[in-house]
This record gives C-alpha cells, structure tokens and sequence, in this order.
C-alpha cells in the first residue's frame, strides 16, 4: 500500500500520440488564431465571434461528449491538454469554452436519454451556449444551504430563486439549475436538492447583471433571477431530491479542467519569465545571469512541471476509470496546480520588474486570472477538505 492508495500501480500517465497531435492542433490554433484578439478582447470583456466560430471546427466545445451526442468521444486527459493549451494564451476563452461541461456532464451522466438527445448535441457542437446555476449570494461552498425551491404544481415544477457567480450565465441559452424540491433534512442538509434543465427564453428567467471579476475579464460571469419558471416535469435530470449529489459529482469531474487551465496560466509565467530574462540586459549582462533570477526559475520549472504531471495523473486515473481514485487527485490537482500558478505569475512580475505590472505586457493579467480559479468549482480551502474527507471515505474506509 502507497497510502493512501493500494499500490503504486496507479501512478501512471499515459500521454499517446494521438494527446500530442491534438496539443499541436490547438497550440497552433491558440498562437495563429486567438493571441492577436487576447487584448482587445480583455479590453472590451467579450470572446470574438470569429474565434468561438473557429473553436466549433476545431470540436473544442464537446471533446469528451460522445459521439452520438455530438462530441469528440475525447478522454478527460485530451480535454485538459486543450484546458492546458488554451488558458496558455487566454484563459477567459478557457473558461467561455469549459463552462459548456459543467452543463452536459451532469445531463450524461443522469439525466433521461430525452434529455441528453435534446439538449447535449447542440451545446457540444457550440451552436448553443450553456451553464451550471448552482451558487447562491447565501449558499457558496455551503451548496445545501440553498434557497431556491421548485414547487411540483399539476404536474410542473415552479421554479422561484437567484442564482449569482454563474460563468457564461448572461449568454447562455440552456442552464442546468438546482433547487429544493423538499425541505433540508436537519441530519442530513444535502437531501431533498434537485437538478433541472432550463432554457433562457422561458418566462420568468432573468439576467439580472454581468458581475466585473478581478481576472477572466472576458468571461462572462452573471446574477440570474428565476420567478415562477415553469420546468416541465421531463426535465428533471435523474431522480428528485438528488441534485446534490449529480452537482458534487459534476465538479468531481470538470476540476482537473480548473488544474488544467492554471497549468496553461503557469506555463505562460513561466515563458515570459525566462524570455524576458534571457533578453533584459543589467549592470552589463542578461538578467538570467544573476543568480536570483536562476532561483526563480529553477522554482518554477520544477513546480510547473510537477503541476502538470499531477493533472495528467489525475486524468488519466478518469479514463482507467478509478473514480475514486480520480476524485481525490482532481482536488489535489486543482488545490496544487492553482497555488503554483499563482506562485510563478508573481515571480514572473518580480522578474520584470516595472514592466511585470503594466498591463500591456500581460504579466499581470496572469496573477489576476488565476486568482479566479483559486476560487471558482470549489475553493482551494474546501479542496484540502475534499482531499482528506474523500481520501478517508473513499480509500480507506473511515468516516469523519
């Protein structure tokens, strides 16, 4: 035994040829295509249409979706190569572009057969923009302290709540919700969430406002207000009362995305660090001479590169399908990758001194967006929770 896992066997990255012509496909999509808007589009808080359209040839929109969903029939380690790729130039286009599996996820994985022929392919094609509707100005990390409730009415659920922080919210055209369908259970506050599919036009659903972030400025991050909505009852995903645990399960999956897209963010610090030290001359000699600057670097190629092996790890562990394994080493992945993100963007700014905080070079967008997801598909703080409560559940059998 490794503890906590049952032997070493499960520390194994398995990257093909096929993962390495993909990462080829969209570093080149990425650098040719997308870098030239990154600015202008950070500027004026949108993704280009000319981009979105360009990212539908490329299938980046459904990569792990099946096929006869309209997908790529990807693996989950292809899906955070292109995380990885692309927040490497652009995160905000990370994040419009990921945000559709928090929507689909949860349909596949219990939703009706109905549902997933309606309502997935046009979103893993990205003819439609989706979302998950989940967190609450009053029910953040606490999920089950949620206040919107859906009431079954002659045979319709009467959807009443507002919903804030929502990623892609204010353009989407299918959101996933969750509401109460019963009171919580004081022993158990999980029960009695359930999961629905709604779409934008119904009566009732509402933008309330596009919220400013410090990062991911072009990601659109909104308030929703949901008034009387009537959801028809086959629009239920899975069974009633369970929404919780589709939503739990949902993250479970799409968090090696987030570990992906602060790879690609650390990455990028990582670039630009060694580029302009390699090229900025002081006292007579390039800055990468000194040695203080070489710590720096040293720093951060180790730690993004074991950054990246464990967000490898922890995809590959999904498509061996060793879930609980897998769970455990996504909040690992996501709590590691982000605060070693975080670590070299600062020291890429040290390193450039006054020009690490001009907001021409980008150096600095690097640090504000990784700050986001720090936070975003669960804090950092409950991903160490996650970590030792799943590890003692699911490996080794105890519960806290």
């Amino acid at each position: 035994m490794v503890l906590p896992f049952k032997s070493a066997e499960v520390f194994s990255v398995e990257v093909s040829e096929k993962h390495e012509l993909f990462r080829k496909a969209v570093r080149e999509f990425m650098e040719r295509d997308v870098a030239p808007y990154v600015e202008k589009g950070e500027a004026q808080r949108e993704v280009p249409r000319e981009i979105l359209e360009k990212a539908k040839e490329l299938g980046l929109y459904g990569i792990t979706v099946p096929e006869e969903y309209g997908g790529q029939g990807g693996d989950t380690l292809m899906s955070a190569i292109a995380q990885e790729e692309i927040s490497r130039i652009w995160a905000s286009f990370a994040t419009r572009v990921a945000a559709g599996a928090l929507f689909t996820t949860p349909i596949l994985l219990f939703g009706s057969e109905e549902l997933k022929k309606k309502y997935v392919p046009p979103v893993a094609r990205g003819d439609k923009v989706a979302a998950l509707a989940n967190t609450e100005p009053s029910a953040g990390s606490d999920v089950a302290g949620m206040q919107s409730t859906a009431k079954k009415i002659n045979g319709k659920y009467i959807l009443n709540g507002r919903k804030i922080f929502i990623t892609n919210g204010g353009i989407a055209d299918y959101y996933v919700v969750t509401a109460r369908t019963s009171p919580p259970d004081p022993k158990a506050r999980w029960k009695g969430i359930s999961m629905f599919v709604v779409e934008r036009e119904w009566k009732g659903v509402k933008v309330v406002s596009r919220i400013d972030t410090l990062g991911l400025k072009a990601s659109n991050t909104a308030e929703l207000i949901f008034e009387d909505v009537e959801i028809p009852e086959e629009n239920i995903v899975g069974e009633e009362g369970n929404g919780f645990k589709y939503a739990m399960a949902t993250f479970d999956r799409t968090r090696v995305g987030v570990a992906a897209q602060a790879l690609g963010v650390a990455q990028a610090a990582l670039e630009k660090m060694v580029s302009y030290a390699s090229q900025r001359i002081a006292f007579g000699e390039p800055i990468v001479m000194f040695e203080l600057v070489q710590e720096k670097i040293a720093e951060s190629l180790t730690e993004v590169n074991t950054a990246r092996l464990l967000t490898y790890w922890a995809a590959t562990l999904f498509d061996k399908g060793l879930e609980n394994e897998a769970i455990v080493a996504a909040s690992m992945a996501k709590y590691y990758s982000t605060e070693i993100a975080e670590k070299v963007a600062i020291r890429a700014i040290t390193v450039h001194g006054g020009y690490g905080v001009a907001t021409s070079t980008g150096v600095e967008r690097l640090l504000r967006d990784v700050e986001v997801m720090k936070i975003y598909e669960g804090t950092n703080d409950i991903q160490k929770l996650t970590i030792v409560k799943e590890t003692a559940r699911r490996l080794l059998g105890i519960k806290l």
